[in-house]
């Protein structure tokens, strides 16, 4: 029962994140448009987001939880005092390096922009104000993961959502209070988004004051192995935890080489992360215990079966979700961002995109599930590995299409990279005997993939007969999607009676 209601709290919080994100982005895309100014700020706004996103996903958890639970509380509570002292001063660094190289790493950033020195400078005015929220939200992770090593879930559920509250609240009151270009709209923007990350930081903080014994003790850091094996596998563990976002960070780059380019690409993934946001956040609250227990237990066969399963809830969610966004692409680009200095071009822009990047998204999904296997047995080499060529292929094919295509062509490249992350996942997990495609996941897909023909049938024959226009249409056809895909999912068997069996003797 303790575990279900945690589920739930991680599950709801997660979901929440994600609608205020949204919120939030339909915002920026009324405030700041998809010119120039939209483009410098998403720009700069892409490497504290993506930070915050990994770590926010559980990406230190890997590394982090195993090696403190393994030691006695007394020895747990010192050693994740030298661990956040010595990620902050590490951060600290990081931050002020970022503000005195600003102007290169804008270059970095959107290399496209470099003939347009106006728009690359506020490249770099933007990222100076919003990365030192990397530095709260990183620490706040790092909080997060101790809370929850005592089960204590609900500020590390909570807090997340200060930042995109926060933002939210800025870009009303600057909407509705101050008639201010659009340029210095982005720079309040940008500094409050560091300010919430600091409020993030600050909710988690006072949660580790309260309970017995102490989460923390904080002292002169000492720089221990244990310390040391955890700063060195901190990279590899955010780099393979994050490799989508660390795709879309290569598309971004190659997407600033077209007017409004970065704009339309990042409104675009925003939805796409809508259903792939709550998935990795599952995964890496609920999934990696359950396996890394199984793993520990010598359960290799059960482990598999646990992982299939896993898999299978994950496509019941992801395959419809993919099929729904690439239908509804245009409804919902023009109901979410179609109003204030969003123009209609920018609308359709924003749609193809997200019809390029909805094909990328249930591998993509399966990806993020299979790694939590890597991570249960240790394997970050193999996850490396996998986030590199998920990396290489996105590169090379969102150059090799960008030329004829533009940023459709990019999003293009986004989900194929996405297909190469998830097969190398699988061969990685195929080479040390934890990968089986076995009749059970072969046949549940067969029938997912026939409930979701149904649904797509069912959304293109509403499209034909009543063009979808306006919010209420398009919430409407939404819901009427989803019915048509659960009855679908339940005469097909893709979800049966002894599937509800389990869940309700798991409550």
């Amino acid at each position: 029962m303790l575990l279900i209601r945690s589920s739930l709290l991680v599950g709801l919080g997660s979901v929440a994140s994600r609608v205020l994100g949204l919120a939030r982005d339909v915002l920026f895309a009324q405030a700041l448009g998809a010119g120039p100014v939209a483009d410098a700020f998403l720009a700069a706004f892409r490497l504290p987001n993506l930070m915050r996103r990994i770590v926010g996903e559980g990406g230190l958890n890997p590394a982090l939880v195993p090696m403190l639970s393994r030691l006695e509380p007394d020895r747990a509570a010192v050693m994740a005092g030298d661990v956040l002292s010595a990620f902050g001063l590490v951060l600290l660094a990081l931050t002020g390096l970022v503000e005195i190289a600003a102007g290169f790493l804008a270059l970095l950033l959107a290399p496209g922009l470099h003939d347009d020195g106006e728009t690359l400078a506020l490249v770099a005015l933007y990222t100076r104000l919003s990365f030192p929220i990397v530095l709260c939200v990183t620490l706040a992770s790092i909080g997060a993961a101790l809370l929850n090593m005592r089960g204590r879930f609900a500020a590390t559920a909570l807090a997340p959502l200060a930042v995109n509250a926060g933002l939210i609240l800025a870009l009303v009151v600057l909407e509705t209070g101050f008639a201010l270009p659009l340029a210095q709209k982005a720079a309040w923007l940008a500094a409050t988004s560091s300010l919430a990350g600091l409020t993030q930081l600050a909710c988690v903080a006072a949660a580790m004051r309260h309970g017995k014994p102490s989460l923390v003790r904080f002292g002169r850091p000492r720089w221990s192995p244990m310390l040391k094996s955890l700063l060195v596998a901190g990279c590899p563990v955010l780099v393979a935890s994050g490799a989508v976002q660390i795709f879309f960070l290569a598309a971004t780059q190659i997407a600033s080489f077209w007017p409004s380019g970065v704009s339309w690409l990042y409104y675009a993934e925003r939805v796409m992360q809508l259903p792939l946001g709550l998935m990795s956040a599952l995964g890496s609250s609920l999934l990696l215990p359950e396996l890394a227990r199984r793993h520990q237990a010598g359960e290799f066969g059960a482990l598999v079966t646990a992982q299939n399963r896993a898999l299978e809830t994950a496509l019941l969610l992801a395959l419809p979700a993919s099929a729904a966004l690439f239908i509804l692409a245009r409804p919902i680009s023009i109901v979410l961002f179609g109003r204030g200095a969003f123009e209609a071009s920018d609308a359709e822009g924003t749609a193809l995109v997200l019809m390029g990047l909805s094909l990328g998204l249930p591998f993509a999904t399966a990806a993020k599930v299979l790694s939590q296997t890597l991570f249960a047995r240790g394997s970050l080499r193999a996850a490396l590995a996998a986030a590199v060529v998920g990396l290489v292929v996105t590169v090379a094919a969102s150059l090799l299409l960008a030329w004829p295509l533009g940023p459709v062509g990019i999003a293009f490249g986004v989900s194929i990279g996405c297909l190469a992350h998830a097969g190398a996942v699988s061969l990685g997990l195929w080479q040390i005997g934890l990968w089986s495609f076995d009749r059970g996941l072969m046949t549940r897909l067969v029938r997912i993939v026939a409930a979701v023909l149904v649904m797509s049938l069912g959304l293109v024959g509403t499209g034909r007969l009543a063009p979808v226009a306006g919010s209420l249409s398009v919430a409407l056809v939404c819901l009427g999607g989803l019915a048509l895909y659960a009855l679908a999912a339940w005469i097909t068997g893709a979800v049966t009676r002894d599937d509800w069996a389990a869940i309700a003797k798991k409550t």
